[in-house]
């Protein structure tokens, strides 16, 4: 009797271009109190996910991008985000991620994810976010 082959199947993340990744990523964003760049419970526990998709796909070099709401100066704002990037980078890290698979960049408040001028909006903006830059051979 004759056996059929097995069955293999790929995960389409594995080939996919970087943008597509991006554009539904399975990275998702941390979130900060107001004028803070410490990480509550909520923010280490997405971090922690994201370190397990990280851990499953060894060859993906990111960058962690630190952003802030609209109040403060632009220096404040720019120095805050870069503190957010690095504590999410840093968390990532205690985790087992490989640092120099990790890059970070502060945006400040130049960059919203909801460009609202209310707390709701606010709070979505207070964030580190995280991208997909490359992959290593």
């Amino acid at each position: 009797m004759p056996v059929d082959p097995p069955v293999v199947t790929s995960d389409p993340l594995d080939t996919a271009e970087i943008d597509k990744i991006n554009a539904d990523s399975p990275l998702k964003p941390a979130l900060f109190a107001y004028d803070s760049d410490e990480l509550d419970e909520v923010a280490r526990q997405v971090i922690s996910k994201n370190a397990e998709v990280l851990k499953k796909y060894p060859t993906w070099i990111i960058t962690v991008e630190g952003h802030c709401d609209e109040r403060g100066t632009a220096e404040y704002n720019l120095a805050l985000g870069d503190r957010r990037a690095l504590a999410a980078k840093n968390y990532l890290v205690s985790l087992g991620v490989p640092a120099d698979r990790v890059r970070t960049v502060s945006y400040g408040s130049e960059f919203p994810f909801d460009p609202a001028h209310e707390e709701k909006a606010w709070v979505q903006n207070r964030r580190a976010h995280f991208m997909l830059t490359a992959r290593s051979k």
